[in-house]
């Protein structure tokens, strides 16, 4: 996880305790863009607020704030256990089994990595390991 998602979630978790931070990525070097969810759902009003609650960040980026969509965001372990079962796309930082994109049914989530059973096979990758991970429709 980022140092920034680190630092949202954790200003977040004082004014908005029901909202997860599934993704927040510095594109470009001058844009954060956040990805929230909420139990009842993620509204215009709730992007709105999260966003007054980050004016620190809002000094230093343009802040883009909204809902995970279909193509979700996995980012931390509890999410790809969340979605075992589910058809998701995993890209590594670096070459593994000599690819670096993996698309398949989650079929394990352990504390240290996400098991694939992707096109070539079934891969078990660590979460260190993963540079960017989402749910891909079926």
């Amino acid at each position: 996880m980022s140092t920034i998602q680190a630092d949202i979630e954790a200003r977040l978790s004082e004014v908005e305790p029901e909202v997860e931070v599934l993704l927040a990525e510095v594109v470009g070097g001058d844009l954060v863009r956040l990805f929230i969810d909420h139990p009842q759902g993620v509204t215009l009003a709730l992007c709105e607020r999260v966003t007054h609650h980050l004016p620190e960040l809002r000094e230093r980026y343009a802040l883009e704030v909204s809902s995970p969509g279909t193509e979700r965001p996995l980012s931390k372990p509890e999410h790809f256990s969340r979605y075992v079962g589910r058809r998701a796309r995993v890209r590594t930082r670096g070459d593994h089994d000599g690819r670096r994109s993996f698309t398949g049914e989650l079929l394990n989530a352990t504390d240290r990595e996400v098991t694939v059973a992707a096109e070539t096979g079934v891969v078990s990758i660590a979460y260190a390991d993963i540079h960017r991970s989402n749910l891909v429709g079926d």
